[in-house]
């Protein structure tokens, strides 16, 4: 038995591709509209991404920045009473199912890893990965959305 290969229509391909953009533009404005959070309007939001709404004006996200599947940003902690705003940098990449606690601030062009529990603040052009979050490597460069730059 051979595979064959599923081909969509590139007229389907475009539509789908803008409709999301589109779906994910309105829910970056309901969050800034509705919860009153600082997202910049170029941010990219998982629909499957968790913002904390018990304290949504802690919420800053800057210019360029892809928040993944699965990810969740507290900007409160209720154990310990903790109210304190997040601050994620321009053009980084939040992985999926990464864990960003209140307080933290992430640099701009910063890589966050899949899984990563972010406990501490990142400097600028880093990566980091790990339970709790450690640079992994330093000096790198993204673009929007926190896509590595070749070379």
């Amino acid at each position: 038995m051979s595979h064959q290969e599923i081909r969509i229509p590139f007229h389907k391909q475009l539509f789908h591709v803008y409709f999301r953009q589109f779906l994910l533009g309105l829910i970056n404005r309901w969050y800034v509209f509705y919860y009153k959070m600082n997202i910049h309007p170029s941010v990219r939001i998982s629909l499957k991404a968790k913002l904390d709404k018990r304290n949504p004006k802690g919420v800053n996200i800057s210019e360029g920045t892809y928040i993944a599947f699965g990810s969740v940003i507290l900007t409160h902690d209720m154990c310990s009473r903790v109210h304190k705003p997040v601050y994620i940098g321009k053009n980084c990449f939040i992985g999926a199912n990464s864990l960003i606690l209140p307080g933290v601030n992430v640099g701009d062009h910063c890589v966050v890893a899949a899984g990563a529990v972010v406990t501490k603040n990142i400097p600028n052009n880093c990566l980091v990965a790990g339970n709790p979050a450690k640079i992994i490597k330093e000096n790198i460069e993204t673009e929007k959305f926190g896509i590595l730059k070749k070379g």
